[in-house]
Parts: C-alpha cells; structure tokens; sequence
C-alpha cells in the first residue's frame, strides 16, 4: 500500500507536466490556425520549457519560426526533432522542412540533400519530389548566374584595361604629336641654313670669274704701263 502511494506520488507531477507541455501545444496551434504565428512560437516555447525533448514541440515551433521568416532558428528546432526516436515518416518531414529552409536561404546544395533524405525515408511523397526537383532547377540557374556575373566582371576588368590602354596610346600620340609641332616650331625660329642652290652659287662663280678677269686685266695694263717705262737690268 506505501510502495503504492509512493508511486502515485511519483508520477503526479510528471503526468501534472505532461498535460501542460500538451495545453501549450493545443494553444500553439490554434494560434497556428489563425496565422498567429508569433503567439504560437511563444506557446511552443513554453511546452519546450516543460519538456525539453518534446518531439512535436520542436517540429511545432520550427514551422511558427519558419512562417515568420526565422530560417536559422526554425532550421535548429527540425534538427532536433529528426534526432528524436520517430519512425521513418515522421523524420521524413524534418527533413522536408529543413529543405525548406535552406531553399528560403537560397543554398540550394543544401536544400537538394536534405530532400533527397527525406525521400530515402519516404519515397512516396510527392511533395518533397516537387520541391527537390525546384531545387535542382534553381541550384542549375544560380551557377549559371555566377558564371555569367563572373564573365562580366572579367569583361568590365578587360574593358577598364582596354581604356586605360587607349588613354595611355592617345596620350603618347598627344605628346609625340606635341613634340613635333614644337620641334617644327623651333625649325622655323632657327636662322635658314647657309646652304646656296645651283643659280646662287652659279651666280657667285661668274661673279668670281668677273671679279679674277678684272683683277688680271688690270694686272696686265699694269704690266704694259710697267713696260713702257726705263727698262732697269737686275745686279
């Protein structure tokens, strides 16, 4: 009758425990239901508070987190459910909702394995087979969009380079353009170069020939004036 009593004693406030874990889960999803969804986190938090290891706590509480945006958050509460003792089915759905997650955050490498997890554990679900087959489209797009954002940038560097190529060229042309002007400029400032042409220098060697005829012709009446004179013998 004691051993009994202490029994009964024992298991009250364990069973007293679980009936409130389940209010506030019965109170999380009707606050669920209406779209509540912040109210619903509070009340699965506080079933979570009562018993930490509450499976349908967790998985309840990762969906309120999930509908108000809080990936990071909602994806720890599904990785603490697929942890608990369930059957196939119900991890499948762990794993679905973690592909979720990781499909809102765009990592869609991710997002493929945890569906196809999910498949391995329930092969029938059509819905996971949907969503993993989005993912793959998505995660194919995604890389394509890197490569091409890659391409342009490497296009824009080659272009940047290709002006900066052309300014450096222009400015080359600019100062060797430059440079002859001034050199044409200075040209034209220094004295003409002493150099004759044919006529001018032809002109000078008549004027040369007249200049040694004059000179001769008058050497010469010299010479006749000088022979008109006293002759006068040399010693």
């Amino acid at each position: 009758m004691i051993r009994n009593l202490i029994y009964i004693l024992f298991f009250i406030p364990l069973f007293l425990t679980a009936q409130k874990e389940k209010y506030n889960i019965r109170e999380g999803n009707k606050a669920y239901d209406k779209g509540s969804f912040s109210e619903a986190e509070t009340q699965y938090r506080e079933a979570l508070n009562k018993n930490n290891t509450s499976p349908q706590a967790a998985f309840n509480l990762g969906n309120a987190l999930y509908k108000q945006g809080k990936y990071d958050e909602a994806n720890t509460f599904y990785q603490q459910h697929k942890e608990a003792k369930l059957n196939d089915t119900e991890k499948a759905k762990s794993y679905h909702n973690l592909g979720n997650t990781f499909f809102k955050k765009k990592q869609f490498k991710e997002s493929i394995d945890a569906y196809k997890q999910s498949l391995r554990l329930n092969p029938d679900d059509e819905d996971t087979r949907y969503n993993l087959a989005l993912s793959q489209k998505m995660l194919q797009q995604q890389q394509n969009n890197n490569q091409e954002n890659k391409e342009n940038k490497e296009n824009k560097e080659q272009n940047k380079n290709d002006k900066k190529e052309d300014n450096k060229k222009e400015n080359n042309d600019n100062n060797q353009n430059e440079n002859k002007e001034q050199n044409k400029n200075k040209k034209e400032q220094q004295p003409q170069s002493n150099k004759m042409n044919k006529q001018d220098a032809q002109r000078l060697l008549e004027a040369a020939n007249n200049e040694e005829k004059n000179v001769q012709e008058k050497v010469n009446r010299e010479k006749v004036k000088v022979s008109t004179g006293k002759i006068e013998k040399d010693w």
